[in-house]
């Protein structure tokens, strides 16, 4: 197997580890973090990324999301043939990784058993207001901006000189996608709660489904398709739009 796919595993294993676990740490009863709220998420979130990124960057690049395997496939920065390799490591990590968050707060899942809406809200995202053509609008931009500046980081204009050896944004390591994934659950995950990946949302949403937690609700899959279809249109306008501009 090529190495890049177990990178890619293990890198979203981590971002989902870390992500689906601030949510779960801010939410769940007991917990000593209960109510630390949207700031605290987003600085999560975007922390759970530059994990997963330190742990997957130096051998698969740390995509960690389909819509970005498939945006920067779009945009001739990513080989075709390694894209559902990628796809099927990255779902498979999300579901694992959600699936430890699940054990590591068990005790807290089973004292909000008497509310099923904030358990759901531990492995996937719902919408704030239920419109599901406005909550696609929403995932399909915050994805496009995401992809778009992942794009946009490696670009020229974004190199600088550093004792006279040029050097793009991205080569400082994860921290710019890291305060992107910041700005964008600031900014423009208030509706939806920002998925804008299909392995952060899709594979917890199944381990909602599959694991025996007491107290759970239906796992909200009528609303499964806007955290999929959403990101990859969003993907593919971001690459449509890069090759345009640059």
């Amino acid at each position: 197997m090529d190495p890049k796919y177990i990178f890619e595993f293990l890198g979203t294993l981590v971002l989902v580890l870390f992500g689906d676990g601030v949510c779960a740490a801010c939410s769940l009863n007991y917990s000593k973090a209960k109510g630390a709220g949207w700031v605290v998420i987003a600085l999560g979130w975007g922390l759970a990324v530059m994990m997963g990124v330190l742990v997957a960057g130096p051998v698969s690049g740390a995509h960690l999301n389909p819509a970005v395997s498939v945006g920067l496939a779009i945009a001739g920065k990513f080989e075709w043939s390694l894209v559902l390799g990628y796809i099927i490591a990255q779902m498979l990590g999300g579901f694992l990784g959600a699936v430890l968050v699940w054990i590591f707060y068990k005790d807290h899942y089973k004292a909000t058993a008497d509310q099923p809406d904030t358990i759901l809200g531990t492995f996937c995202t719902m919408p704030a207001i239920k419109n599901p053509w406005r909550n696609f609008l929403c995932e399909a931009i915050a994805t496009c901006v995401l992809v778009f500046v992942i794009l946009a980081l490696g670009t020229e204009g974004n190199a600088f000189s550093m004792g006279g050896v040029a050097a793009g944004t991205g080569s400082i390591g994860s921290w710019p996608v890291t305060c992107l994934i910041m700005a964008i659950g600031m900014s423009l995950g208030a509706t939806t709660g920002y998925a804008i990946n299909p392995a952060r949302d899709l594979s917890p949403r199944l381990a909602h489904a599959l694991l025996p937690i007491k107290g759970k609700r239906d796992s909200g899959w009528w609303y499964s398709w806007v955290p999929v279809v959403g990101p990859m249109v969003g993907c593919a306008l971001a690459a449509g739009l890069f090759l345009l501009v640059f």
